[in-house]
């Protein structure tokens, strides 16, 4: 009882420690080493039932996803005023939710080991299970493989297949490293010449700049979340935001998700009408995030929004298509937990997932087409794509407008960067991040930081941003590929299996 107790510890620390590998310089090639250990440990318990070779998966997962998720405590006891007990069930039921997957994925080492191709029907089913967390229950995929690979050696794929095929050839290689002792020469020759090909991939390109560069000035207010519900401090903020605005014309300004933190209706008279005419004057573009309202079953709805400002133009809204559940939407059967999370506004209407992308109107130039996208939503690479390829003027331009102020200081901001610097790389687009306290910043088509504030700080990123055209392979075929691939191997090695 004794070692089974050790070998269930040991797997939750060893993916404790891979979650906080993940926050590492080179955590994207650290990873796929640390990896390795996981299957040499289930791999040696031959003798183990089924139901306890999951459970051992389930605690590697839960162990991952406790140290990743943990900056949730945060927003249900630090900002929702949940009891701390009860916010740390919550925080681990959540990760033993998304385990789940992990573990599942886990059981094709019984079922599928039947000979070197074995590593492929891993790969094939950790990228199966990664689908579903994204999907199942409206999806829940943060702190995957793929993200990490930013700072990996699998990142150059990513505009080919998107992030699931670089989660695929993290699984993989990371099961030939473990095969290294039975295979020396032929795995260290298979990892190197997957590695030196996938290298060579980033020599293509697909997208190209497109027109002069635009100004750009993103606004960066550094207000707590508790603030957020204090009236005295909202009115603070939208003086702050408004000035802040109309301080400098550009040709986009952004302020960050739900920075204006009242329904539209509740607003200042005249606000939205004055930062209208300072567009009209200036001939600049704006970006506020705010609380709209659509109809709903039983009348007006909340969403959260953002609404866009042109010169003399109509204004643009987008309304955020995929929710955050129990932040932002209220799955059946669970009003009990969010009564106990004391927040407002907590059961936002669901915008569509084929809105437009806002057009940028330079006096003089061609128009820029930017794909707005609101705080969780960066997380969903496939639907990102599918909005691109399907999107009735092309996309020369990502935006995320973000409020993290709801996790503190903790590791959420630089997660959702790397989520965000994957985003560019499957679509070959620069990117525009404003947030509240942080990580406000400019990337490349490349995903590459070219500039960034400081964290909790009050300022503004002034710069330019050259927009770019054309479509990568995965914003054309999204995720077919991979799981296409995914599916046909893992059947393969279940025909293989019940024939041997």
């Amino acid at each position: 009882m004794s070692i089974r107790i050790f070998l269930v510890f040991s797997l939750f620390i060893l993916g404790a420690s891979l979650a906080a590998i993940a926050e590492l310089p080179y955590g994207g090639w650290i990873q796929i080493p640390v990896l390795s250990l996981l299957w040499w440990r289930l791999d040696h318990q031959q003798s183990t039932s089924l139901i306890k070779k999951f459970a051992l998966g389930l605690s590697f997962g839960i162990g991952y996803f406790v140290v990743g998720l943990w900056w949730l405590y945060i927003s249900l006891h630090d900002v929702g005023g949940m009891n701390a007990l009860l916010a740390c069930m919550g925080v681990l039921l959540l990760s033993a939710y998304v385990a789940l997957y992990f573990s599942l994925a886990t059981l094709a080492i019984p079922l599928l080991k039947t000979n070197r191709l074995s590593g492929l029907f891993l790969a094939s089913s950790w990228v199966l299970a990664e689908f579903l967390r994204g999907y199942i229950f409206t999806g829940f995929p943060w702190m995957g493989f793929a993200e990490t690979q930013f700072n990996g050696p699998f990142a150059p794929i990513a505009p080919f297949f998107g992030g699931l095929a670089c989660t695929f050839l993290v699984v993989w290689t990371s099961w030939e490293i473990y095969q290294l002792r039975k295979h020396v020469l032929s795995s260290a020759l298979l990892i190197a010449s997957v590695i030196v090909i996938t290298q060579f991939a980033s020599f293509f390109t697909f997208t190209k700049p497109t027109g002069e560069p635009i100004s750009v000035r993103l606004i960066q207010g550094n207000f707590e979340q508790t603030l957020k519900f204090n009236p005295q401090a909202i009115g603070r903020q939208i003086d702050f935001y408004a000035g802040a605005i109309t301080k400098e014309a550009a040709n986009l300004i952004i302020i960050p998700e739900t920075a204006f933190p009242w329904p539209l209706p509740n607003l200042p008279i005249g606000l939205v009408e004055y930062l209208q005419n300072f567009s009209n004057n200036s001939g600049s573009n704006v970006l506020l995030g705010l609380i709209g309202e659509v109809p709903g079953e039983s009348g007006m709805q909340y969403s959260n929004r953002a609404t866009g400002l042109s010169p003399n133009t109509a204004p643009y809204q987008y309304d955020k298509a995929h929710l955050v559940p129990f932040g932002e939407f209220i799955p059946p059967g669970f009003q009990w937990f969010v009564k106990a999370f004391h927040v407002p506004m907590s059961d936002f209407a669901r915008g569509r997932l084929d809105q437009s992308p806002f057009t940028i109107a330079r006096k003089g130039q061609e128009e820029i087409h930017a794909a707005i996208t609101i705080c969780y939503e960066d997380v969903f690479g496939g639907e990102l794509a599918s909005r691109i390829q399907q999107s009735d003027k092309p996309v020369n331009l990502l935006i995320n407008m973000t409020n993290l102020a709801w996790f503190g200081e903790s590791q959420a901001s630089t997660q959702q960067l790397r989520l965000s610097q994957l985003r560019s790389l499957e679509t070959g687009l620069p990117a525009l991040r404003a947030t509240n306290t942080g990580i406000t910043a400019v990337l490349g088509s490349d995903g590459k930081v070219l500039q960034a504030l400081p964290e909790f700080t009050q300022a503004t990123l002034s710069t330019q941003v050259q927009a770019y055209s054309g479509k990568t392979p995965y914003v054309i075929w999204g995720n077919l590929p991979i799981l296409g691939i995914s599916c046909l191997l893992l059947l393969w090695g279940l025909i293989r299996h019940r024939r041997f």
